[in-house]
């Protein structure tokens, strides 16, 4: 807070020296009295003030951390789903070489040995039987 000359109650306890032709000691005191209240309330607005800012100081802080951990994590999360799409591809990869080389070697025996001889007949018959 600024350096205050006059306190409230330096205002109050101040006694100012008559003279001949003087203020009217009565009417000094009434306007003396509504400045002590003005400035007392000027400290309460101050104080109020005051706290507003620390809390809206601190919100502030709190919310250009939380910016700045979103802000990163936003940042990492394409690389980690690029490696990630790659992993998925290179196991796709792997898994159709290991499937489509063992259907070949399969299709090669199975030209190789002979295939059971089933007749239409019968296989339409045990279909119908459900």
């Amino acid at each position: 807070m600024a350096n205050l000359i006059y306190s409230a109650k330096d205002i109050l306890q101040q006694e100012f020296k008559t003279k001949m032709r003087g203020y009217d000691p009565v009417e000094v005191d009434e306007f003396l009295d509504g400045i002590i209240k003005d400035y007392e309330a000027y400290n309460r607005e101050i104080l109020t003030l005051q706290e507003e800012n620390d809390r809206l100081n601190a919100k502030v802080a709190q919310l250009t951390k939380s910016q700045s951990i979103s802000s990163r994590i936003q940042t990492e999360a394409p690389k980690s789903q690029a490696v990630t799409n790659f992993d998925i591809l290179k196991r796709l990869s792997n898994l159709e070489k290991e499937v489509f080389g063992k259907k070949l070697e399969s299709d090669n025996v199975s030209a190789v040995a002979p295939t059971p001889a089933f007749s239409d007949e019968e296989d339409f018959g045990k279909t119908r039987q459900f």
